[in-house]
C-alpha cells in the first residue's frame, strides 16, 4: 500500500454512507489491472460495518464482486487489443515477466482452475487477466463465465471474514477488522506459497 494512503484513510473512504459502495466497486475494478490499494481490506471493512448495521452485507458483496469482474474484464480487452508483446513491455521486471510466464502456462494447462485460483493470489490476478487476453485459444465467453464465479467468491469471502469478526468484536470493531484483514492476507501468501513450490517442483523434475 503506498506511503500517502493509510488504513484510516481507508476506514474514511467507506464509512457506512452511501457512496461507500460506489467506493468497494471503483477500487475493486482498479485494482484488477492496477494494483493501488489492496481492494480486499476495502470489501473486509465493508463487511465489519455491515454486522454493526450501518451497510448491507448482499450490497458490499454486489459491489464488490461487479467491481472485480468489470476490471478483471478490462484486463482481458487490453490484452486482447494491444497483444502479447506491448503487454511484456509494459510489465518490465523480471517478476513481472515470470508472472506472465507463469499466466500464460497455467492457462493453457489448467484453464478455469487458474482463473478461479488467481483472484486470491496478490498479483496472480493481473497476470492471468492480461495474459487470458492476448492467448488465442482462450475466448472471451470461456473467461467470462468463470471470472464472474471468481470475483462472486473472493467478495464474498472477503465481506463475509469483515462480517463475521465484526459480530465477533462488536465492541472493539477494530480489531474484527484487522484479524479479518490478517486472515485473508494470510490466505493469500498460502496460495502463493503453493504456487511458488509447485512451479519449483515442476522445474526440477
Amino acid at each position: 500500500m503506498p506511503d500517502w494512503l493509510d488504513f484510516d484513510q481507508l476506514t474514511e473512504w467507506v464509512s457506512g454512507q452511501w457512496w461507500s459502495y460506489l467506493v468497494i466497486f471503483a477500487v475493486a475494478a482498479i485494482d484488477a489491472f492496477f494494483p493501488v490499494v489492496p481492494s480486499e481490506t476495502l470489501v473486509v471493512i465493508g463487511g465489519s460495518l455491515a454486522s454493526s448495521g450501518d451497510l448491507s452485507l448482499l450490497l458490499v458483496i454486489l459491489a464488490g464482486a461487479t467491481g472485480a469482474i468489470v476490471g478483471d474484464n478490462i484486463s482481458y480487452g487490453i490484452g486482447s487489443l494491444v497483444g502479447e508483446k506491448t503487454i511484456k513491455r509494459w510489465f518490465k521486471s523480471e517478476k513481472s515477466h515470470k508472472r506472465l510466464e507463469w499466466a500464460e502456462r497455467t492457462l493453457d494447462e489448467r484453464g478455469a482452475y487458474i482463473i478461479l485460483l488467481a483472484r486470491f493470489i496478490p498479483g496472480g490476478r493481473t497476470a492471468v487477466t492480461f495474459s487470458a487476453g492476448y492467448i488465442p485459444t482462450f475466448s472471451w465467453r470461456r473467461f467470462i463465465v468463470y471470472d464472474a464465479i471468481a470475483g462472486v467468491a473472493w467478495a464474498t469471502y472477503a465481506a463475509m471474514l469483515g462480517y463475521l469478526f465484526g459480530k465477533t468484536f462488536e465492541e472493539h470493531p477494530l480489531w474484527g477488522v484487522f484479524l479479518a484483514l490478517g486472515i485473508a492476507l494470510g490466505l493469500g501468501l498460502v496460495v502463493e506459497l503453493v504456487r511458488h513450490i509447485r512451479n519449483k517442483r515442476a522445474t526440477t523434475v
